[in-house]
């Protein structure tokens, strides 16, 4: 998204990307990054959380007018959980019992070198668009 960013910002829009992986946003570069310590996927807050979600969406938009130094990402004094014990399962795979653990279960999801798509319509509209439908403003 960084990318992006960096071509959104080019043409004159301010723009902050909302991360939760420090190393990749750091390579990408974006024009500024408020960056919350929180498990891939959940970079917006928890589910059901609406206060720790509002909060994170305001120390966003303040980072649109206080961040001015680009490429600066800004870590958010929020929390997980109260330790960060969260930490030891996120990049292991997960087994449902300790037999399974034992003989290298991963229950991660399979990677694909095609796309998937939810359904038959979702792909048919994809393989119809001449260009992708969300960058259409990006032409030139």
């Amino acid at each position: 998204m960084g990318l992006i960013a960096r071509e959104i910002e080019r043409r004159g829009l301010p723009t902050v990307s909302l991360t939760s992986a420090w190393s990749i946003t750091r390579r990408v570069n974006p024009p500024r990054a408020v960056y919350t310590d929180f498990p891939l996927g959940h970079t917006a807050g928890k589910a059901h959380d609406g206060e720790l979600q509002r909060q994170i969406m305001r120390a966003a938009l303040h980072a649109l007018t206080s961040v001015s130094i680009p490429g600066t990402i800004e870590p958010l004094p929020c929390h997980w959980s109260a330790d960060d014990s969260w930490k030891d399962r996120v990049m292991r795979p997960q087994a449902a019992d300790a037999s399974r653990a034992s003989r290298g279960h991963d229950d991660r999801v399979e990677r694909h070198a095609e796309p998937q798509y939810q359904n038959e319509a979702d792909r048919l509209l994809a393989e119809r668009a001449p260009v992708c439908q969300g960058c259409l403003w990006l032409a030139d």
